[in-house]
């Protein structure tokens, strides 16, 4: 049973109705069934029941999204750094360090794997040049393995992946690894080597076919 984190937004439209609404674009549900798990949908709720939610999980997604408020890693804000999320961040960040405590296998998935480097005391690069095709248009790039890493082995290869990167990871937090790389250099995973099971990946593999990445998530929490 795999958890995955949610939007929480002021306005979503379906039917007849515009409401407030926890919602989540349905390629990481699918992907985490395409990869043998279960997905539960986890909206953002009080951080103090992140350590009960997780409890009650076999592995944990944090999903992409907004931009990580740059309170968080002690940075001013860049004119080109979206409206906070404070919900979402706190709930989050909170899950993530559940899923550390607990050992709960974990997965960030461009905003998630941006957040457990903050989680960790890392930083960010608040906008990247070139790594978006167009507005709401996923490209590809290719990203190279770090030999040796967990990434390598589910994906040794160098693979072409669904991107659509407006942060990155800059100071890389306490304890983790970058485990692949674009060809500018830009960090596309990371991940904390030990006993558990935790990757992020700043691209967006719920947009393509590569079941590599959720299926070692879901094994690791078979």
């Amino acid at each position: 049973m795999i958890g995955v984190s949610t939007y929480l937004e002021s306005k979503a439209r379906w039917g007849v109705w515009e409401l407030e609404a926890a919602l989540l674009p349905v390629g990481y549900p699918r992907l985490v069934q395409r990869a043998g798990g279960l997905a539960v949908l986890l909206p953002p709720d009080d951080p103090a029941c992140a350590a009960e939610a997780v409890a009650r999980l076999d592995g944990v997604v944090v999903a992409g999204g907004p931009d990580v408020d740059p309170t968080r890693y002690g940075a001013e804000r860049s004119p080109r750094t979206g409206p906070p999320a404070p919900e979402r961040d706190a709930w989050e960040l909170a899950l993530i360090e559940a899923a550390l405590t607990s050992g709960t296998p974990l997965l960030g998935i461009c905003r998630g794997m941006q957040l457990l480097n903050v989680a960790l005391g890392g930083t960010l690069v608040q906008h990247l040049d070139g790594h978006v095709k167009d507005v709401g248009v996923f490209g590809r790039h290719d990203v190279t393995p770090v030999p040796g890493s967990l990434y390598a082995a589910l994906a040794p290869e160098p693979v072409a992946v669904p991107t659509y990167h407006h942060q990155a990871v800059d100071r890389v937090g306490a304890g983790l690894l970058a485990s692949a790389h674009a060809v500018d250099g830009t960090v596309e995973a990371i991940e904390l080597p030990g006993p558990g099971w935790v990757l992020g990946v700043q691209w967006h593999p719920e947009m393509g076919e590569d079941l590599r990445v959720m299926r070692g998530l879901v094994q690791a929490a078979s």
